[in-house]
């Protein structure tokens, strides 16, 4: 018995020596600055971006890496870079929210970013989180499985290839001048100008311009009849989701926020700001070329909504199709307030569930309910170019607390220090301070509209088992708020539309498959219930994915305590955390 314990025990420990010799150290320098760049056939304009590049680098690791950035901060702005997904267990440093947990990279600053992709793969992504600078300034963080994990890596059959599809939003405008406009007068920036794919509008804008192919606007992907490509789809988009589809080809999604799914089949794929999906297409249409496209989803009740109604497009285009100049198909688009398409596809993905993957946790022991939506303020006293003899201006936040980012210590400092007063309190309400019929038209009133400023936070045990049902309101408009939580992943239990039902909604649990994602975009007028475990020692910010929406308080902070060990408490600083 003993021998046998013995064997065990050396191959155990063989096992571990293998992981460690596998994983390994993925180090870029991200010079954040200027680059020059024409768009939409206008002159000129000075962009800020990464390593001149529109998007960013790809950071490519496999699972158990650790991964170094250093961030050296050459642009005209203070600087800060979140690594979408990453859970940064043991790096909360190195989240990246500006104010939240760090005080930004002065400009000349720089700030090295350090942390481990252990237990997680797939696509995700990285960007600014600062100002709206992130319209320019991200990029993808592709996590493959383990080096030496072999050809069989992937729960699902290996591609031919791989792409990444990165959709944004362009402004004929400087995007950083467009933030402080909308803030220091309390209304929201109007709407870009294009969506674009890897960076570029596609050939669909009224633009021409000589001694320029199409190329040049134009991202294109070249396929091979009958070959298998593994799409990365992020949107990285400021304020839009987005309707994606390829003309007469499908997809089979296998994976979003990088957490497998149950292969889905689909001829759209609909994606919220800030979320990923990765899909399988097949090249089986007729040789060819065929458009890319990515339209807008308008979710708000009423419409009118600050977007863009063009299409962005890239093109695919099988070797050997001939003659290049034949224009390729567009793919018919769902209408831009197609509500049904989008909730069929976001609540019909489930978990591909693995050994040793997290199952969902049955005990709850914080309970919350939240509202989430637009509402009116007061203008603050830095907001010069507030109106204020017209009364207050627009505003959001979650159960009825707007929220503001403080301004001379970072959150995450002031946690560590045991220093909070002044910077936050720990007041975050479990439920809205008034019960009211949250998705009528008739509850839309001057009274319920109205939301104050404040730095709140939720502060919950270490390990504690949280379960947050989402509600979106009727006030000012009903609509579809993509939520992000910094630093978990979360079980997507149910969701449906009108005002949650507790009795009616637990009979439809997924309590055995449900999506795990970072990202979850609340169906327009109705509710999302996640859980998840607070198994994670720090400041992590949850928030809409619309910086729009961001700005204006539409978020909150949850404040996990430390457990009883040095593994699971928060480390100090690095050397090198920038002042504010």
């Amino acid at each position: 018995m003993a021998r046998r314990l013995s064997s065990l025990l050396l191959f155990a420990l063989a096992l571990l020596i293998a992981s460690v010799a596998d994983a390994a150290v993925v180090e870029h320098t991200f010079n954040v600055g200027n680059l020059s760049i024409s768009q939409l056939c206008q002159p000129d304009r000075i962009i800020t971006a990464v390593n001149g590049q529109l998007p960013g680098p790809t950071i490519q690791a496999s699972e158990g890496d650790t991964v170094v950035v250093h961030l050296v901060n050459e642009s005209p702005y203070r600087m800060t870079i979140h690594w979408h997904g990453i859970f940064q267990r043991g790096t909360p440093w190195a989240d990246g929210p500006t104010m939240v947990t760090q005080c930004p990279v002065r400009q000349g600053g720089n700030y090295t970013y350090r942390f481990n992709v252990t237990g997680q793969e797939g696509t995700l992504w990285w960007h600014a989180h600062i100002s709206f600078l992130r319209a320019t300034v991200y990029g993808a963080l592709v996590i493959l499985p383990r080096a030496g994990a072999g050809a069989g890596a992937y729960p699902f059959p290996k591609p031919d290839k791989e792409e990444i599809l990165m959709f944004g939003e362009w402004w004929n405008a400087n995007v950083y001048d467009l933030h402080e406009t909308a803030f220091l007068s309390g209304q929201p920036a109007g709407p870009a100008n294009a969506y674009t794919i890897n960076g570029k509008p596609g050939d669909l804008y009224n633009c021409s311009a000589p001694n320029r192919t199409s190329a040049y606007y134009t991202h294109e992907i070249e396929v091979r009849q009958n070959e298998t490509t593994l799409l990365r789809i992020i949107n990285a988009a400021l304020n839009t989701p987005l309707f994606f589809k390829v003309k007469d080809h499908t997809f089979t999604v296998v994976a979003a926020d990088a957490c497998y799914t149950t292969p889905y089949k689909t001829d759209v794929v609909v994606i919220a700001p800030g979320q990923t999906v990765d899909a399988l297409m097949v090249a089986d249409a007729v040789a060819g070329r065929y458009y890319m496209a990515v339209s807008p989803y308008d979710s708000a009740i009423p419409g009118n909504p600050a977007f863009s109604m063009t299409t962005g497009t890239a093109v695919l285009e099988y070797v050997g199709a001939g003659n290049a100049t034949v224009p390729p198909v567009l793919p018919p688009q769902p209408d831009y307030n197609d509500t049904a398409t989008a909730h069929k596809f976001l609540s019909n993905l489930t978990a591909l569930v693995l050994p040793g993957r997290p199952t969902v946790p049955l005990d709850v022991d914080t309970r919350m309910f939240v509202t989430v939506g637009l509402g009116v303020s007061d203008c603050l006293p830095e907001q010069t170019m507030c109106n204020r003899s017209e009364g207050p201006v627009f505003s959001s936040s979650m159960n009825n607390a707007s929220f503001v980012l403080p301004r001379t210590t970072s959150m995450l400092e002031a946690h560590y220090g045991g220093a909070s007063a002044g910077v936050y309190t720990r007041d975050f309400p479990d439920r809205p301070p008034i019960v009211f019929d949250y998705t009528s038209a008739a509850s839309d009133n001057a009274t319920m509209q109205y939301t104050e400023k404040s730095t709140k936070v939720k502060t919950l045990k270490f390990n504690a088992t949280v379960e947050m049902v989402l509600q979106n309101t009727a006030l000012i408009a009903k609509e579809s708020h993509p939520m992000h939580l910094h630093g978990f992943n979360f079980f997507v239990l149910a969701q449906g539309f009108g005002n949650y039902n507790e009795t009616a909604a637990v009979s439809q649990f997924n309590l055995v498959n449900p999506q795990e994602r970072n990202t979850v975009a609340v169906p327009t007028g109705g509710w999302a219930v996640i859980r998840f475990v607070a198994d994670n020692p720090g400041m992590w910010y949850m928030h809409c994915h619309f910086d729009a929406h961001l700005d204006l308080g539409l978020g909150m902070v949850f404040e996990v305590q430390n457990g009883t060990t040095a593994d699971t408490s928060v480390p100090p600083p690095p050397r090198d955390l920038p002042l504010c």
